[in-house]
């Protein structure tokens, strides 16, 4: 692993956690869509390697099924689930620190984007291979 792979997942943790920490969101919103654009996994990649993070509270089944596929890293995993503790214990006082509706706000914020910009990518991935 090289030294820049190691920052991303590092950040790709950090950030994960403080929104796990601060809204409730972290796997699916935050974890998917930076491995695929920060690292260039596949989504299945990404999706396996995301469920390796969160294996205990989102099923064991689940993760094995991509593990068997080969559609999870192992190495990010891990990396990216150590450093999302700390950001999930960081998000959590700043969302205590703040009105629900500036949280609501946030959260809702970062729903738009992320949803638009996977609708964006896939219309062009469409577009581009026919």
């Amino acid at each position: 692993m090289e030294t820049s792979q190691l920052i991303i997942l590092i950040l790709i943790g950090i950030v994960a956690g403080i929104m796990s920490g601060f809204i409730g969101i972290g796997g699916g919103v935050i974890i998917v869509p930076a491995l695929i654009y920060f690292l260039g996994l596949t989504q299945f990649q990404a999706q396996g390697t995301s469920l390796a993070i969160m294996l205990p509270p989102v099923g064991i089944m689940a993760f094995l099924n991509y593990y068997k596929a080969d559609n999870v890293n192992l190495k990010y995993a891990a990396v990216i689930a150590i450093t999302f503790i700390i950001g999930g214990y960081l998000g959590s006082k700043i969302a205590l620190r703040m009105s629900p509706m500036h949280v609501r706000l946030v959260f809702g914020v970062i729903m738009l984007y992320v949803s638009g910009r996977l609708i964006w990518t896939s219309i062009q991935g469409i577009i581009n291979n026919g």
